[in-house]
């Protein structure tokens, strides 16, 4: 029987939206150092959103970037997975290309979730998918702006695909959907809140996600590193895991 996540998909873009405005307002305080703001945004916005879930959902485990981990969540079929500030440097900066991740996920599967762009004044979610744009005949691909992974500019030259910089996980992963950018491939190291809910989101507007060899993603794991991640059009998905593998071949030869 299928589960009835409704009320959970309202839930996680509410707590999104919220934290998301909280923090901006935080920023327009306009009385804190860059750095001193980036720590005052994800102490607020975490403690709203653990208060939340805890208060909202106490019978399920809980995992947040800026909380000490709980090993019961291991023992939890439903874990909300977040991100208070996804992109701190991007936040501090006031770019747009920064977001917050609010995701459930059931049995090891990103399920649920609410990608906020605060600059934006957008909330994307898994239970209001919107149409993605067709890609343009040269492909976009989406790397950090800062430390860009040599896999993901190597892959992007094979494909012959332009190189788009961008800020925080969310923010890249969200960019496909909104079309922007075609491929989001990250062989840089993340943790399972900087993708559970913008991989949420994806698979519920039909893009594909996996790791980078194309095996599943799984979350609520005792070990919290992701090594890797690919966010891509459907369309693509063969052609860059084919890239992908021909490139780590050849590395080892």
């Amino acid at each position: 029987m299928a589960l009835d996540l409704t009320s959970d998909s309202e839930l996680a873009a509410h707590l999104a939206d919220v934290a998301g405005r909280l923090l901006i307002t935080v920023r327009e305080s306009g009385v804190l150092s860059l750095k001193a703001l980036g720590k005052a945004g994800d102490a607020t916005a975490n403690q709203f959103l653990v208060h939340a879930v805890r208060e909202q959902r106490p019978d399920d485990g809980l995992l947040s970037e800026e909380e000490k981990d709980n090993a019961e969540r291991l023992g939890k079929d439903r874990v909300w997975i977040v991100d208070p500030v996804d992109g701190t440097r991007e936040y501090g900066e006031a770019r747009t290309d920064w977001a917050v991740h609010v995701a459930l996920a059931v049995d090891g599967i990103a399920k649920v979730g609410a990608v906020a762009l605060p600059g934006l004044g957008e909330v994307l979610r898994t239970d209001r998918p919107q149409t993605v744009p067709p890609a343009p005949p040269t492909l976009r691909m989406v790397v950090s702006r800062t430390r860009p992974a040599a896999e993901a500019v190597a892959v992007a030259k094979a494909l012959g695909a332009e190189l788009v910089p961008m800020g925080s996980a969310g923010a890249k992963a969200m960019a496909i959907i909104r079309g922007e950018a075609d491929i989001y491939l990250h062989s840089g190291g993340q943790y399972e809140w900087d993708s559970c809910a913008p991989v949420a989101v994806a698979l519920a507007h039909g893009l594909h996600c996996s790791r980078i060899d194309g095996s599943s993603l799984v979350y609520n794991q005792s070990e919290t590193y992701m090594p890797d991640l690919l966010i891509c059009r459907k369309e693509h998905a063969a052609r860059v895991l084919t890239e992908v593998a021909e490139l780590s071949l050849a590395e080892r030869c």
